[in-house]
């Protein structure tokens, strides 16, 4: 579950494809629904794999820096979350300005805002990460 306040979710037509294969079932609603776009055409304030981003808690105000990873490189003690996990999903396709809104295992609602985008591959010029 998300909320934006900028519009539907973008994700790129190659992380779209990644996310199909590696789910193995049907993506999560908001993801499957996204509007896809190039990598090439992507907006550099959209969040896209690898994407490092920062993000402002709502209810503490704490920011935290975060890159947005596959499962297999997740280090969440260091900032690297996987795209599986609920901030992953949450935080996937969105804008900066936009927040997202997650449910922690136990039942704990959050949510957070993208306050901007450090760094994001398709903006450098890497289109195949």
């Amino acid at each position: 579950m998300y909320s934006s306040s900028n519009g539907e979710r973008q994700l790129t037509e190659l992380d779209f494809a990644r996310l199909s294969s590696l789910y193995g079932r049907p993506l999560p609603e908001e993801l499957g629904a996204a509007h896809l776009v190039p990598s090439r055409e992507i907006a550099p304030d959209i969040v896209t794999m690898y994407s490092q981003v920062e993000v402002a808690f709502v209810d503490s105000g704490q920011r935290q820096t975060l890159t947005l990873c596959y499962p297999r490189d997740a280090e969440p003690a260091l900032g690297f979350v996987s795209v599986l996990s609920p901030i992953g999903v949450a935080l996937l396709g969105l804008r900066v300005g936009d927040m997202a809104l997650w449910r922690l295992p136990h039942g704990e609602e959050r949510c957070a805002e993208v306050a901007a985008i450090l760094f994001q591959p398709e903006a450098s010029g890497d289109y195949t990460t």
